[in-house]
C-alpha cells in the first residue's frame, strides 16, 4: 500500500489552488500530510467509482502499539512514499531507499558491474594464452579501483584512493598525455588487429571505462552541479591507466 507524504502533497499543490484533495483507493495519507491539508482547509476525499467517502489516514503513534498499523519496509528515494513490499520494477539504491531499475544511478552501477566482468574475462583470456603475468596482475589493480568506486557509491563516501598502477593522479596524466616521452610510443595510435589480442582487449576496456564515465555524469550531474566529481575524476584516471598499459605493451614492457 502506498502512503502519500507531506512532501509529495506540497509538490502537487504548489502550483495550483484546490478545495478538495482526492486520494485513490488503496492509498493512505501520512499524519503530516493530513495535518498540512487541514491547515490549508482542503477537504480530503477518497476517489471511488461509485461514491466519495472520507479517507482513512495512517494512525498517529501512541503509547500502545496498534496491531493493525502497517510496518513499512521501504521508502521511495524520489518521492518519500512508503512501501510494505518492494515493487518488482524497483531496486534498493542504499539502505531501504528504492528507485526504479532504470534510474541513472542504477544504470551507472550496471556499467561498473559490466566493466568488472570484462576485466575478469580479459584476465582469463590472457592467462589461457599464457600472456604476461605482470599484465594480468596490473589488471587486478584496475579491478580494485572499479570495486572501490562501486563501494563508495553505495555507501555514499568519498573515494580516498591515491594511486593506480603505483602512479598518482599527476603521474598518470603525464604518462598518458606524453607516451612518446615515457614509452617512446607515438601518441594517439589507432588500434589495429596486428597489434595483438592483448592490446585489443586493453583497448576494449578503455572504451568501456569511457562509457562508464558518461553514465556517471548522467547519474551525478544535477543542472550544472556535479554531486560526485570524485567518481568522475577516478574514472578519468582509470582510463588513463589502461591507456598507459597499452603503451607499456607496445613498448615491450609486458614481455
Amino acid at each position: 500500500m502506498k502512503v502519500i507524504t507531506e512532501a509529495v502533497i506540497r509538490e502537487e499543490l504548489k502550483a495550483k489552488e484546490t478545495g478538495i484533495y482526492y486520494v485513490e483507493e488503496g492509498t493512505l495519507l501520512s499524519p503530516a500530510a493530513r495535518e498540512y491539508l487541514n491547515q490549508r482547509r482542503i477537504k480530503i476525499e477518497k476517489r471511488s467509482d461509485t461514491a466519495k467517502e472520507e479517507v482513512k489516514t495512517v494512525p498517529e503513534k501512541e503509547d500502545s502499539v496498534i496491531q493493525s498499523t502497517p510496518e513499512f519496509k521501504y521508502t521511495d528515494y524520489e518521492t518519500g512514499a512508503f512501501y510494505l513490499e518492494k515493487p518488482e520494477h524497483m531496486t534498493q539504491l542504499s539502505g531501504n531507499a528504492l528507485v526504479a531499475k532504470n534510474h541513472p544511478r542504477i544504470y551507472f552501477r550496471g556499467r561498473l558491474d559490466h566493466l568488472q566482468a570484462l576485466v575478469v574475462l580479459t584476465q582469463a583470456t590472457l592467462a589461457q594464452a599464457k600472456s604476461s603475468q605482470k599484465l594480468i596482475e596490473d589488471l587486478n589493480d584496475i579491478k580494485r579501483i572499479i570495486m572501490e568506486i562501486m563501494r563508495c557509491d553505495v555507501l555514499d563516501t568519498q573515494i580516498s584512493n591515491q594511486t593506480i598502477l603505483g602512479l598518482n593522479h599527476e603521474q598518470l596524466r603525464e604518462r598518458s598525455h606524453d607516451p612518446q616521452k615515457f614509452f617512446n610510443i607515438t601518441q594517439m595510435m589507432m588500434p589495429d588487429y596486428t597489434m595483438g589480442i592483448a592490446y585489443a582487449l586493453l583497448n576494449q576496456l578503455r572504451t568501456v571505462i569511457r562509457e562508464s564515465e558518461v553514465a556517471a555524469t548522467d547519474a551525478f550531474l544535477s543542472g550544472v552541479k556535479c554531486t560526485r566529481s570524485d567518481v568522475i575524476e577516478e574514472l578519468n584516471r582509470l582510463s588513463s591507466a589502461v591507456h598507459i598499459m597499452m603503451c607499456m605493451y607496445l613498448a615491450g614492457l609486458y614481455q
